[in-house]
């Protein structure tokens, strides 16, 4: 039997399909699965031994859909469900299975500020497309493979080797950030060093962070993807945002603070998967959320959903 998954992006969406693979390759003999997804994203399935093939998306569909077409695949398993998937399976023409995303049901949630969305995470409904082939949870957590042995004393000061808690600042949207003097209020609360993780696009909001307090080393910038991944499994516990690497931090069962402004972990469900010690802060308000994915700016001005987060809790979630 040969198989292929489909998931284009983003980082959160296709971490949360390693179930989903793993599941296919280990209680279906002889599967052969493979995994197509865009060329930015591939890092997630480096490593991964539960795929035989990683294909990327190339520029031209056409050149793409040539490519699967050689390998004769038995099932597509869809779990992007858009325009150019659907032009896949109909050049193909193969058995296939599509995640429902339940377009109409978020829109409406959204609208009206109401939950319509059924609390079932997106892990489980991935795994309602290979339900037919016999596949079920296996309860396990995701999967993430560190590419290469690092060392604590390559990436960190010596203040830091010997336990912290890292605080994932970076996240895509505007509204899905904590400001910055809110960051700052919870790091003086915390009783470790703190590392602080994310791109180059909020290493000047990790230097103004620092610059507060004596117990914090800011890596935004500084480490590569891999290396972040690599400090955020040796932590003693993970405070972050919703975004990419907040949810990469599940596959290692590190006690984890998340927290959402804007956006609402029920609506996407993506809240922290199969995670022992877990913590999901976000406080009621008539205007959340204000997006699916996140905003550039607070659509009312105020942005209370961040500002007014109560810090007591985080910390001393953390500092457990």
């Amino acid at each position: 039997m040969k198989i292929l998954v489909i998931r284009f992006s983003s980082m959160g969406d296709i971490i949360y399909t390693t179930p989903v693979v793993r599941c296919l390759k280990k209680q279906l003999p002889g599967a052969e699965v493979h995994f197509l997804t865009k060329p930015a994203f591939k890092y997630i399935y480096d490593n991964n031994p539960y795929v035989d093939k990683l294909l990327l998306l190339k520029e031209k569909l056409s050149d793409t859909i040539a490519e699967l077409r050689a390998e004769n695949y038995d099932y597509i398993i869809d779990l992007h469900n858009n325009l150019r998937t659907t032009l896949i399976k109909l050049s193909l023409r193969v058995k296939s299975s599509t995640y429902q995303k339940q377009r109409f049901r978020k829109w409406l949630s959204l609208k009206l500020k109401r939950s319509f969305v059924p609390p079932v995470h997106l892990v489980e409904r991935y795994l309602k497309t290979v339900h037919f082939l016999g596949v079920k949870n296996d309860g396990q957590a995701i999967d993430y493979y560190i590419k290469k042995d690092y060392h604590l004393a390559e990436l960190l000061p010596p203040s830091h080797q010997a336990g912290y808690i890292v605080f994932v600042i970076g996240a895509t949207h505007f509204t899905k950030r904590m400001p910055n003097d809110k960051i700052i209020n919870i790091c003086r609360k915390l009783n470790r060093p703190v590392v602080l993780l994310g791109g180059a696009d909020v290493k000047a909001n990790g230097d103004e962070i620092a610059a507060q307090t004596g117990n914090i080393y800011n890596a935004c910038g500084l480490t590569s993807l891999d290396e972040s991944v690599f400090l955020v499994s040796k932590a003693k516990s993970v405070i972050g945002f919703d975004t990419g690497l907040t949810h990469i931090a599940e596959a290692f069962n590190r006690p984890i603070v998340s927290i959402w402004g804007g956006t609402v972990p029920e609506l996407l469900g993506v809240q922290p998967y199969m995670v022992t010690d877990v913590l999901v802060e976000g406080i009621e308000l008539s205007c959340r959320p204000c997006s699916k994915f996140g905003l550039e700016k607070c659509p009312l001005g105020h942005f209370k959903c961040m500002r007014d987060m109560p810090e007591d809790p985080i910390a001393d979630f953390a500092n457990r």
